[in-house]
């Protein structure tokens, strides 16, 4: 009985010892409770708090909607006008990189050090335009690229009016481009589209387009071979052969800068050297394919049944003219032809309103 008394008198004060501990453990959580509602850490505090529990993790980066790629090459005076027109988008979640493909000027590495806080700037040796795209489109974050050239701007609405356009439409939308305002030597509105039979011959889609970052890569990017123009056109023909489509905004929001004499533009440059002929030999060449006999009738005849975005605005026997010239002519020649049809048409467009979408649009841009 002794035994039994003291056995029960042992486990007695291990349940009140234990009873007594639990007690303290509530009284103490209870405190505590109450002391955080009437003295709240600090936003600093609980950070620091959070760093003393548990090791820190990956910072996760936030990827923008649209990186704006900007190849610069001596360029540095056209920079402000285009920071200018980039500050006032209505779209605000991008990310801008400039692309300074070895300038040679003083201007331009000094306009690009000042920007350095709002902008990414990269630097490269000089390999022109198709390398500098390819070099921002690969270090882009985000999954639509925006390709515009540095003496170029945009409307305040270009973003509003396009990303999200290219964010919604289906995956076979490769490109979103709107009508172009030209600024500089010549003046005028020039309305983009997308027809795979009429870019054959004119390259009707916009030089700065919204694209998939998806399609620059499965066409493998800019020909960074074409160093001397025309390679927005082979980007768009690959593109169109890679099964991609563009929808055009039906509006003039980007800004195209046609350069005079003294601060000549590659556009201007390709007009004075005479180069329509030779350029648009090498692309026949690269797209051999395309452009046999039956396979552009084939695309004229999609063209014609609604199979590709709207209707084809070549007729069939101007393109299959403007063909046959340029492969019976020497490439000097069928330049002078062509220069002396952008003469005719220049000065019909500054007696024309613009048409938009209805006006046709000249061979061999």
């Amino acid at each position: 009985m002794n035994d039994f008394s003291r056995q029960l008198e042992k486990t007695h004060r291990s349940l009140s010892n234990r009873f007594k501990g639990k007690l303290a453990e509530a009284w103490q959580c209870t405190v505590s409770v109450a002391l955080a509602n009437t003295f709240p850490m600090e936003p600093k505090d609980m950070a620091a708090d959070a760093t003393k529990a548990s090791p820190p993790g990956p910072t996760l980066r936030r990827h923008p909607a649209v990186s704006i790629v900007v190849p610069c090459f001596n360029g540095g005076r056209f920079l402000d006008a285009l920071m200018t027109s980039l500050g006032h988008q209505t779209f605000r979640d991008f990310e801008i990189i400039i692309v300074d493909d070895g300038s040679t000027d003083e201007e331009t590495p000094r306009k690009l050090a000042s920007l350095r806080d709002r902008v990414r700037v990269i630097h490269q040796d000089n390999r022109g335009p198709s390398a500098a795209r390819n070099t921002g489109a690969r270090a882009a974050s985000g999954n639509a690229l925006f390709m515009l050239d540095c003496d170029d701007t945009i409307e305040s609405d270009f973003l509003a009016e396009t990303v999200p356009l290219l964010q919604s439409a289906p995956a076979d939308v490769g490109m979103v481009f709107t009508h172009l305002r030209l600024m500089g030597a010549e003046n005028g509105l020039v309305s983009r589209y997308f027809n795979r039979f009429d870019l054959l011959f004119t390259n009707t889609v916009s030089s700065g387009l919204i694209l998939r970052k998806d399609a620059w890569r499965a066409v493998g990017g800019y020909d960074e071979s074409m160093r001397d123009g025309y390679e927005d056109w082979d980007f768009s023909l690959r593109l169109a052969s890679a099964g991609f489509r563009g929808i055009e905004v039906s509006k003039p929001l980007y800004i195209y800068h046609i350069g005079d004499d003294s601060r000549a533009s590659r556009s201007s440059r390709i007009d004075k050297k005479r180069l329509y002929g030779t350029l648009w030999r090498q692309i026949r060449e690269k797209h051999a394919e395309s452009y046999r006999p039956l396979a552009m009738l084939r695309l004229w005849n999609q063209s014609r049944q609604g199979h590709t975005q709207g209707h084809a605005k070549v007729r069939l026997w101007k393109g299959f003219a403007a063909y046959t010239l340029a492969l019976l002519l020497p490439d000097a020649l069928f330049s002078q032809l062509i220069a002396r049809l952008h003469r005719k048409n220049r000065a019909d467009a500054s007696v024309l309103a613009f048409s938009g979408a209805a006006s046709e649009p000249r061979l061999v841009p």
